[in-house]
Order: structure tokens, then sequence, then C-alpha cells
């Protein structure tokens, strides 16, 4: 499931959802790296 994030203050990530955080927060995978951030609802 391909999920949005924002990271940072302006700044937001598109990938691959890896896992929930428990904190409000969730990973996404973008090639071989990995994002955190809050995600944005729809």
């Amino acid at each position: 499931m391909i999920r949005t994030i924002i990271v940072g203050t302006c700044v937001s990530v598109q990938g691959m959802f890896e896992r929930d955080l428990g904190n409000g927060q969730i990973a996404v995978r973008v090639g071989q790296k990995t994002y955190v951030g809050k995600p944005v609802l729809n």
C-alpha cells in the first residue's frame, strides 16, 4: 500500500508502507531508503 508522510515542516514523501511506529508516525520505503514521519490523512 502506498502512503504519504510529512517529514519536517513542508517535505512530503510517498512510498510503500513499512510499519506503524505506535507514536503517531509511520515508516515508508522508497527504494533502499526508509523514511519516518506523520501520515497524511485523506
